[in-house]
């Protein structure tokens, strides 16, 4: 390409990233069509020929949407298309390490005032309100492989959904193609706020976990949840308030303490992933982690609640199937 053809390619790669980050679902599509090339060569390179390669493009076409507004340097974005695809590809050659999308390229910063902050949220709040949109089984799969920083890979998804990893696949390439749809449907709708949705949700994690520590764990979910909570195991009932709280009364009394590490939180969709803090005295005591996957009912309690480790350990000393935790 020559020099003059290469300043018109970036230029119009601004125009086009620009637009994208005002929300036009359009010119995304252009853009990841102009780098297509690119992009899957990247995948080619890291995977080889196979399957994993569109499953890589696919999840970089939503990473893509979801942190266009992040991109500081719109005349770079193929640098940050290739990035996404790199990352994308090397974590599914590690396979145990979560998929993780980047946040930005750290490219030469433009101005990021207020108009630019705004302009990212207004692209939030549109994809959520798209993400709503899908039917449940489609959007646990989705939000868990593209919102949550543990449950990523194909096949923790599969186990949080009760589903071989096919049918993970399948349902993820069903979501992604529903959701473009969708959001050029939606472009000019009404979108709700995620970002104030999501720090009510931090707060509401805070306070579950401080009155389980205080002993007031069965006040607090007769309070603040659907008076029909079940605990599932995949899509199976396994119990109902009284497990969940004799399992956290059961931890906290080993010693066993959760933090707040991520929050995702839609109309109908709330994953809290927690830190698990082991005693000092017994640190194999538990895993890592957990993640709480809340389906909401329409007054928007938790009614549904999966117990999730998003990284478990390979042998616990103790070990209990009431939460899912210890």
């Amino acid at each position: 390409m020559s020099p003059n053809a290469a300043d018109t390619a970036r230029l119009e790669d601004a125009v086009l990233t620009r637009a994208a980050q005002a929300g036009d679902v359009t010119a995304l599509g252009q853009l990841l069509e102009r780098h297509r090339a690119g992009m899957r060569a990247v995948a080619l390179s890291i995977l080889g020929p196979g399957p994993d390669v569109d499953d890589v493009l696919q999840d970089a076409a939503v990473t893509a949407l979801r942190r266009v507004g992040d991109v500081r340097d719109p005349a770079a974005i193929g640098a940050w298309l290739r990035m996404i695809v790199r990352n994308a590809a090397r974590s599914l050659l590690r396979g145990s390490v979560a998929f993780r999308p980047i946040d930005d390229l750290h490219l030469p910063s433009t101005d990021a005032g207020p108009e630019r902050l705004l302009e990212h949220h207004a692209m939030r709040d549109w994809i959520w309100e798209a993400v709503e949109e899908l039917s449940p089984t489609l959007r646990l799969p989705l939000v868990l492989r593209h919102f949550s920083t543990g449950v990523t890979s194909y096949e923790r998804i599969a186990e949080a959904c009760g589903v071989p990893v096919g049918t993970v696949r399948s349902r993820l390439n069903q979501g992604r193609a529903k959701l473009a749809t969708t959001l050029a449907a939606t472009a000019d709708a009404p979108h709700g706020d995620t970002a104030r949705r999501t720090r009510a949700s931090r707060v509401e994690a805070r306070e579950t976990l401080a009155a389980a520590e205080s002993g007031l764990f069965g006040a607090f979910l007769a309070e603040r949840w659907s008076p029909e909570i079940a605990l599932l195991r995949g899509n199976e009932p396994v119990g109902d308030r009284s497990l969940l709280v004799r399992g956290m009364d059961g931890d906290l009394d080993a010693g066993v303490r959760q933090r707040l590490a991520h929050a995702v939180a839609g109309r109908s969709l709330v994953v809290w992933e927690m830190d698990l803090l082991a005693p000092a005295d017994d640190p194999d005591h538990c895993p890592p982690s957990v993640a709480w996957l809340m389906t909401l009912d329409d007054a928007g309690r938790p009614h549904r609640l999966r117990l999730l480790h998003p990284r478990p350990v390979q042998a616990l000393q103790t070990h209990s199937d009431v939460t899912g935790v210890t």
